[in-house]
């Protein structure tokens, strides 16, 4: 299995060197140079099988040679033995056509746990093997960070900076990154949005001689292994439902398109998924994109939903690439346009194949604490925003079939938002048992301006002192 970057600049390569590069370094992603495909009869041979091997199982088709299949299995096995329920991911029926792909049970209760617990454990095999040692950077609007640092923390051969925008994650999600003392572990509070972390941490990627002196490596869905990781719960979903036999529809809260770009890449697989909704929050790019051809970036507004307040969707890069028939110079070409400009014009061809797939959602934060209480009165559920936004993109935007069900995936753990929940239903949700004293822990953080400068100084001081 190799791997080309969608501006199609920097030399093929394979699933190791994907894992520690992040991103390309012509600033594009990874991509596998052609997507496995199963039969039928491969489709039915997973059925039933523990997540963790179902993990291993699909992901194998993407690490090739570079990981046997029981390295791999013991892997998945480690990572996930210590999620709070025995499914890891479990589907919950709210309604006759109504599922939540729960995928917050592991240890910081969000749906990046799945994948960073497991590219934790990738790192450390492939670190020991090659003898060397990388400093990881990734941006965060939430949740990644937490999961990255959890999965990260401690680890002999990794040092970890981790970027939030200043103020605009909630406590609890401040807090589970803050109050990790390992001294591996940095995090960085930005004076600025989502959006500018983001950009800081491409920009290191893309400074050769910082990313080389730094040994750079991501966390962040830039990097190909989260995606791949992520694609068997949208697996074991669809097969619970009766996949390969009969369709599915998925809504997934996304605000940096790669949660929804697993779903995508499992359909390419030749999973039956018959639609994807797009669901999204006031920052609204690609509800706009999908409705109206608008790829026009605006200022992120912070919401109840932070985790998406984004208005720069990384991964819509991968989608792009494939809607322009792989065309590397088009995508290219396009995203310098983008970050110049603030503008996308996407063709009209692209855009009509890719809004016949797609739907987009949008909902104000009013109406996510109605949909929160929806479920509360209705099915006694407890959603967080995230995952009530996509449920409401789910009711609003069901197949006309409705022999087909719509899985919703369920992000967060309502706890991870308890404001939001006390504020919609009445009820504050208590923390899980292991996280009950994170209010009562110390922090450990740092707060810099919006300046790249400044951002690199610090990796470069951490990286420095943790190599002495």
């Amino acid at each position: 299995m190799r791997y080309i970057s969608t501006r199609g600049e920097a030399a093929p390569r394979g699933f190791e060197d994907v894992l520690l590069a992040g991103l390309a370094e012509d600033g594009g992603l990874f991509v596998p140079e052609t997507w496995p495909t199963l039969t039928p009869s491969e489709w039915h041979a997973l059925r039933g099988l523990p997540f963790a091997e179902l993990s291993a199982r699909i992901l194998h088709r993407f690490t090739g040679d570079a990981l046997g299949f029981d390295e791999l299995h013991a892997m998945t096995r480690d990572a996930y033995a210590s999620f709070r329920h025995p499914a890891v991911v479990p589907l919950v029926q709210l309604g006759p056509r109504d599922f939540a792909l729960e995928l917050f049970h592991g240890p910081t209760l969000a749906f990046k746990d799945v994948a960073l617990q497991l590219l934790g454990r990738l790192f450390d095999h492939v670190l020991a093997k090659r003898g060397e040692r990388i400093t990881i950077v990734g941006a965060t609007s939430g949740d990644t960070g937490s999961a990255a640092i959890e999965a990260c923390r401690d680890r002999a051969s990794v040092d970890i900076v981790i970027l939030h925008p200043e103020g605009r994650t909630s406590e609890v999600q401040r807090r589970q990154m803050t109050t990790v003392m390992s001294p591996n572990v940095a995090n960085l509070a930005i004076q600025g949005s989502f959006d500018d972390c983001q950009d800081m941490v491409k920009a290191m990627f893309v400074d050769a001689p910082f990313r080389t002196d730094m040994r750079l490596a991501a966390v962040n869905s830039i990097n190909w292994a989260r995606i791949a990781a992520q694609i068997p719960y949208y697996v074991a979903a669809a097969l619970a439902l009766g996949a390969p036999e009969r369709e599915v529809a998925v809504s997934v809260p996304t605000g940096n398109f790669g949660n929804v770009l697993a779903a995508w890449a499992a359909k390419r697989m030749g999973l039956p998924i018959s639609h994807f909704i797009v669901a999204s929050n006031r920052n609204d790019i690609l509800t706009r994109f999908l409705t109206a051809n608008d790829m026009s970036a605006r200022p992120v507004e912070p919401s109840l939903s932070p985790s998406m307040d984004i208005q720069v969707s990384s991964n819509f890069e991968r989608l792009l690439f494939e809607l322009l028939g792989r065309d590397p110079r088009a995508t290219a070409r396009m995203m310098q346009d983008f970050r110049a400009t603030g503008r996308m014009p996407v063709p009209d061809a692209a855009w009509r194949q890719a809004s016949a797939a797609f739907t987009g959602f949008a909902l104000s934060d009013e109406d996510t604490l109605a949909e929160i209480r929806h479920w509360h009165e209705r099915a006694d559920y407890l959603a967080d925003p995230h995952t009530a936004i996509g449920l409401a993109a789910a009711r609003a935007h069901a197949p006309a079939d409705a022999s087909i069900p719509v899985i919703t995936a369920a992000t967060a753990h309502p706890a991870k938002f308890p404001d939001a929940v006390q504020q919609a239903t009445g009820f504050r949700p208590p923390l899980p048992p292991a996280l009950a004293d994170l209010y009562d822990r110390p922090e450990r953080f740092s707060v810099l301006p919006n300046d790249l400068a400044a951002a690199q100084g610090f990796v470069r001081a951490h990286t420095l002192r943790n190599a002495a």
